[in-house]
């Protein structure tokens, strides 16, 4: 008689006898290696694809190049001319940080507010603004630079770093709000209600409750807009006239054109490793929360 047969009870009946850890089959533990093996080939590819750029850029920005500063072995002058362009590369840092940190702060209280409001709240016209918010997506993003040029400079906020960081969370708000709506929805509204009872107001139970239940859409939302902010290179070019005010990309490209016509690949290629480590480094610590916020949608109801 094996583990799950029936085996007679005190009284005659019989009782099913709940199978032990020995029941188990090696097989069942999960699908055959072989039938794993080309998901792994595929991912271990595209990982490979993705991560070859920034190799061969870390790499060519310490290798010897004729017409760069480092000619001469493996060295970091290629880093020493990214250093002295300009204003300095402490500078052009601390501009994208600036523009960086205002647009993500700017990006986190708006959507914050309104996709909690989409999620909670009952209005007139509500999914019609919903559907309008949305619409900046359909709207080509280098065609409203110009008009944004325009009011920026009736406001008096032209040239500056807080008007470009409102521009770049205007283009940040339409997936921003929409992923915060979902991530409310996805929140029980039982949880809401309880705090609510408890004798939290609406705006008390939002920042005590709802907002720690919907975290990993935050810090979605917070890098999706740190890294649009920190890598854009068409809004400061049209809206940033002050070389001292560029954020680094524009910075490293107007390095790169060199005397003659001549491009210092070099410092360029230095340039772009400076610019990806912030980025890396963010997804890498970040990436659990990142993944767990695109599932809060998913996983409503």
């Amino acid at each position: 008689m094996t583990a799950t047969d029936h085996a007679p009870g005190p009284a005659g009946t019989t009782t099913r006898r709940a199978p032990g850890r020995g029941d188990h089959h090696h097989g069942d533990d999960g699908p055959n290696p072989l039938l794993r093996t080309p998901y792994y080939v595929l991912t271990g590819g595209l990982a490979l694809l993705f991560l070859a750029p920034l190799v061969w850029a870390a790499v060519a920005s310490v290798s010897p190049q004729g017409g760069t500063a480092q000619t001469d072995g493996w060295g970091l002058g290629n880093y020493s001319t990214l250093a002295a362009y300009g204003a300095g590369l402490g500078q052009y840092l601390l501009n994208s940080t600036i523009v960086s940190l205002l647009t993500v702060v700017f990006t986190l209280s708006i959507s914050l507010l309104g996709g909690y409001a989409f999620a909670r709240f009952r209005f007139p016209g509500k999914n019609l603004l919903f559907l309008v918010t949305l619409a900046i997506l359909m709207v080509p993003y280098a065609t409203l630079l110009i008009p944004l040029y325009v009011l920026l400079n009736a406001i008096g906020l032209q040239n500056s770093l807080v008007g470009l960081a409102l521009v770049l969370t205007m283009f940040q708000l339409p997936f921003a709000t929409f992923m915060m709506r979902i991530s409310f929805e996805a929140v029980p509204k039982e949880l809401e209600e309880a705090a609510l009872v408890d004798g939290c107001g609406t705006f008390s139970a939002l920042v005590r409750v709802l907002v720690p239940a919907v975290k990993p859409g935050l810090i979605t939302v917070g890098l999706f807009a740190f890294l649009a902010a920190w890598n854009d290179f068409i809004a400061p070019l049209i809206l940033i006239s002050d070389a001292t005010k560029v954020p680094l990309p524009l910075a490293v490209a107007n390095m790169r054109q060199q005397v003659m016509g001549i491009i210092d690949y070099g410092a360029t290629e230095a340039g772009v490793v400076v610019l990806a480590l912030p980025c890396v480094v963010l997804f890498l610590a970040l990436q659990r929360h990142y993944v767990r916020g695109f599932m809060s949608g998913a996983l409503k109801g």
